[in-house]
Order: C-alpha cells, then sequence, then structure tokens
C-alpha cells in the first residue's frame, strides 16, 4: 500500500528544519527536536514526512511492522492508552489481568511525535519524561505490574502564540528549531504549484520524488553504519565545552548534545573525522533553548567606589582639595562632621548605621514628610512604557470541581467538557469512564452469574465516572498606585508597561479583568469586572499621577471587588495584582497610614481563594525600605520586581513556581 503523506525531499525551504530531523534519524541519541514557529509553516508535513525515509527498526519482524514510521501521540491521550493498561479482551476471556502495551512500547526504537507540545497534559508529560530519561516504561496500576522497553526519540511541534513548553520537557530536546514563513516570492509560488500537484493526483506526485526519497534513506543508513567508527580530538572537544560555556548554558546536556550531533554530522556527510564546519553546523541549533543572558555583576558600593577614587587621587592634591573644602567652623569643631583624613567624627554614626536607622524611621515618617512633596507634584499623564512578554502566572491545580472557560489556569472542571484525564469511583455528574468501567469488571467476568446474556455483567462498585481538566480563566483585579511618588523616575511608565503587558497576556488567557488606581484621598474603580482588554488598556493610558498614597483605601477597595465575585461564583480563584512601592501616607481612620495596611493584609490574607501578587516599583538605591516586600509577606503573596515579570530574564532551567 503506497504512502499517501507528502514526500519529505518535496518540502521547500526550512532547511534547517529538515537537517535536524535527519540527524536525528541517523543517530537517536542526539535527544530529538522541538519545532517552534507559526502556524502554517510546514512543521507537521515535515516531522510526518520523515517516518517514510526511516529503516526498519527490526529486520526480523513481520511487513506490517517493519517500518517504524512515526508514532503520534495525541493531546487527548490519556493514561492507559500512553502507558498502558488492562487488555480487556484477554483479561474477559482468560479470567486475570493481561497488560495491554501503549504508545509509549509502540514508540520505542522509533519517533515520538508530539505536535503542539506545550499543550500536553502536565501528567502525561511527566510520563514521557520518566520513559525517555530511563529508556524503559514502568507501569503500576489497576493491579498491574510491569516494564517494558521504551528507547525513542522526541519530535515535538508548538506555536509560541499558545503558550510556552515546559522547561522540564524542553531541556529534555537535543535540539531547537526556529522555523518561519518563506520571504523568497519564487518559492511561495513554487510552493502553491506543488501543493496543486499533490491534491490533483498524489500517487504521480509522491512517485516523481520517489529516487530522491531513495537518495535520502539511503545516506541514513549509510551515516547509520559509518557512525560508530567516527573520531573527535580532544581540541574539539575543548572547543565545544567553550563555546557552551560562553553561552551560559545550564548543566552538561549541552555539552554532549553538540558532541553527538557533530559526529553525526561528519558521518551524514560521509566523513570518519569530526571537523570544526561539523560543531559550527549544529551548535546554534543545541544552544537556541539553553543559551541564556550572562547576569550582571552587582553594582560596587558607593564607599568602596568613593574610596578606590579617593586612593588615585594624589595625596598632596586630596589634601589641597580638603582644605578648600573645609569652612572655619568645620576646622573648630568637627562634632558630626568628617575629619580630613576621611574618619568620622566623635558623634557620627557609620553610614550603614545610618542607612538602618532610616529605614526604621520610614514607616512613622512617611505619613509627614512625604505628605507635603507629593502634594505640591502638578497632577501628570504618563506614557505606557514599551511592554514585554511576561512568566507565566496561574493558579495553582487542585482537586475543586468548577465550570468556566479561559487560557490560563487549568482545573478539573464539573461540566462534560475538557479533556478526559483520569477515572474515578465517585459518581457526581453521570459523565461515565466507559473503558476504565470494563476494565473493573473485566477480570470477574468467569465468576457472574449471566441471566440475561449480556456481552459484560457489570456491577455497582464496577462503574466508574470521567474526571475532566481544562484551563480556565481568572479575575485579574489590577490595584494600582498612582499618587505622585509614582512619577518620580519614570517609575509611572515603566508601572503601566507592566500592566500593559500583564493585560495582553490576560487577553490571551481569556482572563475577566478589574482595575482599581489609589491617589490623594481615595481609590477608584477605574474598570469594574469586564473581560474588555481594550477598554482597560484605554483607561490605563489616560490613568494621572500626583496627589498622596491612600494604600489603605486600594487595597481594600481590590478585596472587595474580589470578594463581591466570590459571592458570585464561590469556586472561582481571583488575583489581585498590586502594583506599588509599598509606601503610604494618607489614612482613613486615626491610625499611621502604614499600620492601617499592615492590619488589613494580615486580615485577607485568611482568604485562601483570593491570591495576591505585588509588583515592587521601588527604584534600588543606597537606602531601600523594602515595604512592598513586607507587605507581600503578610499578604503571602507572590513578590515580584517588576524586571523579574518579565520572561526572558528568568533562568529556563529553573521550575515555574506558579505553574
Amino acid at each position: 500500500m503506497l504512502s499517501k503523506l507528502y514526500p519529505f525531499s518535496a518540502v521547500i525551504g526550512q532547511e534547517e528544519l529538515k537537517h535536524a530531523l535527519l540527524l536525528n534519524a541517523v543517530n537517536p541519541r542526539i535527544g530529538g527536536v522541538v519545532i517552534r514557529g507559526e502556524k502554517g509553516t510546514a512543521k507537521s508535513t515535515t516531522v510526518r514526512a520523515l517516518g517514510e525515509l526511516l529503516p526498519p527498526a527490526d529486520e526480523s519482524a513481520n511487513e506490517g511492522e517493519k517500518r517504524p514510521g512515526v508514532i503520534t501521540l495525541p493531546l487527548n491521550a490519556t493514561e492507559d492508552m500512553v502507558a498502558g493498561g488492562i487488555d480487556f479482551h484477554c483479561t474477559v476471556r482468560d479470567g486475570y489481568r493481561v497488560f495491554q502495551p501503549g504508545i509509549l512500547a509502540r514508540a520505542d526504537k522509533r519517533v515520538l511525535y508530539i505536535d503542539e507540545v506545550n499543550l500536553l497534559d502536565d501528567h502525561i508529560v511527566d510520563l514521557v519524561l520518566d520513559a525517555a530519561a530511563s529508556g524503559e516504561n514502568r507501569v503500576e496500576r489497576e493491579g498491574i505490574s510491569f516494564c517494558h522497553p521504551a528507547s525513542f526519540v522526541l519530535v515535538g511541534t508548538m506555536n509560541p502564540e499558545e503558550g510556552e513548553i515546559r522547561p522540564q520537557l524542553l531541556d529534555r530536546f537535543g535540539f531547537c528549531v526556529e522555523v518561519s514563513a518563506e520571504h523568497d516570492a519564487e518559492k511561495r509560488v513554487e510552493m502553491m504549484l506543488c501543493r496543486e500537484s499533490f491534491d490533483e493526483n498524489r500517487e504521480a506526485f509522491i512517485a516523481s520524488y520517489g529516487k530522491e526519497n531513495e537518495r535520502i534513506a539511503g545516506k541514513i543508513l549509510a551515516a547509520r553504519r559509518m557512525l560508530p567508527n567516527v573520531r573527535m580530538t580532544s581540541h574539539l572537544r575543548g572547543f565545544i565545552s567553550e563555546l557552551c560555556r560562553s553561552s551560559n548554558v545550564a548543566g552538561h546536556r549541552a555539552d554532549l548534545v553538540i558532541e553527538q550531533a557533530a559526529r553525526t554530522n561528519a558521518a551524514f556527510r560521509g566523513s570518519s573525522v569530526v571537523e570544526v564546519d561539523d560543531i559550527t553546523a549544529v551548535a546554534s541549533l543545541a544552544l537556541a533553548h539553553r543559551r541564556r543572558d550572562p547576569v550582571p555583576p552587582p553594582p560596587e558600593p558607593l564607599q568602596s567606589q568613593e574610596r578606590q577614587n579617593r586612593d588615585e587621587q594624589p595625596e598632596q592634591d586630596r589634601g589641597n582639595k580638603e582644605q578648600e573644602q573645609a569652612g572655619p567652623d568645620e576646622e573648630e569643631d568637627n562634632g558630626g562632621q568628617d575629619f580630613p583624613d576621611g574618619r568620622s567624627g566623635p558623634e557620627e554614626r557609620p553610614s550603614e548605621n545610618r542607612a538602618e536607622e532610616e529605614r526604621q524611621k520610614a514607616p512613622e515618617q512617611s505619613g509627614d514628610s512625604d505628605d507635603a512633596d507629593e502634594a505640591a507634584l502638578p497632577e501628570q499623564v504618563f506614557e505606557i512604557a514599551a511592554p514585554f512578554k511576561v512568566r507565566p502566572i496561574s493558579s495553582p491545580k487542585d482537586r475543586a470541581m468548577r465550570r468556566g472557560s479561559g487560557r490560563r489556569s487549568r482545573s478539573r472542571v464539573l461540566q462534560k467538557q475538557g479533556r478526559y484525564t483520569k477515572s474515578t469511583m465517585k459518581r457526581r455528574n453521570n459523565d461515565i469512564a466507559l473503558d476504565a468501567t470494563l476494565r473493573a469488571a473485566a477480570p470477574f467476568q468467569q465468576h457472574r452469574e449471566n441471566l440475561n446474556g449480556m456481552a459484560v455483567i457489570l456491577h455497582d462498585q464496577d462503574i466508574r465516572e470521567k474526571i475532566r481538566e481544562k484551563r480556565l480563566g481568572n479575575l485579574l483585579i489590577f490595584v494600582v498606585d498612582a499618587s505622585g511618588s509614582m512619577g518620580a523616575k519614570g517609575r509611572m511608565a515603566a508601572s503601566k508597561g507592566a500592566v500593559m503587558s500583564l493585560l495582553i497576556d490576560a487577553y490571551q488567557k481569556r482572563d475577566k479583568l478589574a482595575m482599581v488606581s489609589f491617589r490623594k484621598d481615595s481609590a477608584t474603580v477605574n474598570l469594574p469586572v469586564t473581560s474588555s482588554v481594550e477598554l482597560a488598556a484605554k483607561l490605563l493610558r489616560e490613568m494621572p499621577v500626583g496627589g498622596r498614597t491612600p494604600f489603605f483605601a486600594g487595597l481594600l477597595k481590590g478585596y472587595e471587588i474580589a470578594r463581591n465575585h466570590l459571592l458570585k461564583e464561590p469556586d472561582a480563584r481571583p488575583m489581585i495584582i498590586i502594583v506599588t512601592d509599598g509606601k503610604a501616607n494618607k489614612a482613613l481612620g486615626g491610625r499611621k497610614p502604614l499600620d492601617e495596611v499592615f492590619d488589613l493584609s494580615l486580615k485577607i490574607a485568611g482568604e485562601e481563594r483570593i491570591r495576591f501578587l505585588v509588583v515592587d516599583t521601588e527604584e534600588p538605591g543606597l537606602v531601600n525600605f523594602g515595604l512592598a516586600r513586607k507587605i507581600a509577606g503578610m499578604l503571602q503573596a507572590e513578590y515580584f520586581k517588576i524586571d523579574d515579570l518579565q520572561a526572558d530574564t528568568l533562568l529556563k532551567i529553573v521550575k515555574n513556581t506558579t505553574s
């Protein structure tokens, strides 16, 4: 039976992608490839076409099993489909549990292809990762204990617009290829003509590329035979290590992948000796998803810089300069001033103690010292800084059953929608899991009396229901500090940029929004609960800045919106995102402003259904009060600096704490 797939050699362009797939076909030890790119760029077509080029994995197998091809793992696959489970037919016939292999068993010595790999359920990802790391699949479920080989090459495709892939899974892939649409007009026309020919007469089109496909398949076989004899000199291994070190990769997987890939590239071009060109040809594929920006060194303390400058200055010039700067009063009485030789006066505290003293005084003085300054600042409207891609933010998964839709947080759902992930004996909504029910009843069929001639006898204890999961949207309540202090040093522009980035992310995740700003004497609900991100962006752009900081009023207003939403939807999980530097100088009662904020934070933190995030806008400096961080601790909230929200600044190897 002839294949109906589009030929591999007929794919126009995407040379880097085809090269990465062919190297993995020669040497599965490279670790597979993840393909990132926009829709309609022939990602899936190219991967599936690769299966027609691969030689048999087992020469002793019968004709129907000789071609290994590409085994596809569907996104809606259940745990028993992937790992394996009870063979219902054999179990009913024999009266004892018989294991039925799953997708991982069929993928042994083959290519395991996951389309939209970034959307795969987490527990399925864990199964695949465990098998890929160990080379075997161990099943311990439903009274079955079984282990079988599962050595395969992972190939995944994804569209970054649909969300990012988990870092643990991404690092498992040896290569990462970024694909994009073809820009050459002539090649785009050629693509259209080829596709028309393929649709009109598939057999003739496939036959026209038969010789080229056979040539590539023969090249794969020849490279496999040559690979064990390919050698690499020690100085080239040093070059690989230096290349990875300069790219700031984490761990040593990149070094090992480049070594294997360079040897494979040499074998594929018919050489038994690895050259520098072989390394450079594969390095970008192995480093694309592992390269990290270097962490900048911490700034040198101000005192150290002054001391260094003072040491570099000639002694005589420094003495003359200090004498010119010293006044007659300073020569007679040094109390509270510096001596010319740099020593502190007898009554002066060291600078570290002064900084600590300022931190301790800050909460008490914030209601007085900043009040006049902020009141004097004119009202301003700041532009929105350039938005950026934010790190993933979601509510932790729990066992609660919910209704709704969206794309942010994964949750079990009550309605008969979403992906069937596993089964349960609890009866809730009559969503019967037929496969699990039959498996539970299968071992007992020989011992049950069949009075009605039924094919399968079911008892109440056999009935299983489906547990479904889907992503739901959240209510995001933005509580934004719009007081006069936010206008200093462009902090409000940066804050608006961060909020706009979160709004864009909320639109992609189908969230509902609300916005509260606090300034002058009160807090204002700029935007009631809505799904209109465009309206929220417009209000954010026009939001003025100026006046005092009634932090308590803003926090209370945001909490009231979340509480009212929970009265309507008790199973909801609203998030309150607070954008502030933590300072407060306007109280609603007779207490100190910060004391009001602290007490309220401790009280509302007890509401477990509400999640808090604090985005600190305080500029780094010699004296930092750290009030936003302190409030985040009281709220049991996740704490971010504005720069921490940017996904590109996070280390890819760190497990996402919000997933």
